[in-house]
């Protein structure tokens, strides 16, 4: 399912398995037994790569066995309270972020 599938994009920041890599937007190879966080509000995407983003966004999505991705995720979420996901039309930057 690709993220224009879902119904509903009012997600700021997800826990979710980390892919072996993202081509074009989406996982590719399968997934590790490690787990990410995304985080929108803090500028990450979730069609990238873990090597596509700054160092600043690796450090906030691990990557956490399922206990301390869990932890992270709910002490993240208290960062961002009421904000919005801007990437709710499920478009994927064509290049690495930069901060």
């Amino acid at each position: 399912m690709k993220m224009r599938d879902l119904p509903e994009h009012d997600w700021t920041v997800v826990l979710r398995r980390q892919p072996v890599r993202m081509v074009d937007g989406q996982p590719d190879g399968g997934y590790t037994s490690m787990f990410e966080l995304i985080c929108c509000d803090c500028g990450d995407h979730p069609g990238l790569d873990y090597r596509e983003v700054p160092p600043k966004l690796q450090r906030i999505r691990g990557p956490y066995p399922i206990a301390l991705g869990v932890e992270a995720y709910a002490e993240h979420v208290k960062r961002h309270p009421s904000a919005h996901c801007p990437v709710a039309a499920g478009t994927v930057p064509s290049r690495s972020l930069t901060l």
